[in-house]
């Protein structure tokens, strides 16, 4: 059991490691997102403003057609993503890499992610960051090895009999 417990501590210590790297990658993402999705969204803005209408009349003012409907939809999903896509930056970039281990359910936006995940590349921790990251994946497998072999340790019989 000793060698299982600490073949898991390594691989969550190397897989853990490497979140630093991955996050500060999906922050660079997601900021250029933010900046596509505000020019998207500005120039919406900007032709609704020249029609003298605020953004939500520019928007009533698609329908009709099943095309001006789409389009309205996908406009109104640009300004959902957009504003998501605007705290969870805001939030990410407040935070150290090692907090942002605490913070993963900020990395939602799925493209981002998907894209994020389809060009890293795993590195040797070489940061205090990724050497502390990879010491709480350590502890972390340390505990889960730990936790799954209850079941399988001996009982001791009491010393009195």
């Amino acid at each position: 059991m000793g060698l299982l417990r600490l073949i898991l501590a390594l691989g969550f210590a190397v897989a853990l490691s490497q979140f630093p790297a991955f996050s500060d990658q999906y922050v660079q993402r997601l900021g250029g997102q933010v900046d596509a999705l505000t020019q998207v969204a500005g120039a919406f803005d900007r032709s609704a403003d020249r029609a003298g209408l605020t953004r939500d009349q520019a928007l009533a003012e698609l329908s009709g057609t099943s095309f001006r409907d789409a389009h309205a939809g996908d406009m109104r999903q640009v300004f959902v993503r957009l504003d998501r896509a605007r705290g969870d930056l805001t939030l990410l970039r407040a935070a150290s890499p090692l907090e942002r281990i605490a913070l993963p359910h900020r990395l939602r936006d799925v493209d981002t992610l998907q894209a994020t995940w389809g060009d890293f590349r795993p590195a040797v921790p070489v940061t205090g960051a990724g050497f502390m990251a990879a010491g709480i994946g350590f502890l972390l497998g340390w505990a889960l090895a730990s936790l799954l072999a209850l079941p399988f340790r001996r009982r001791e019989s009491p010393s009195w009999r």
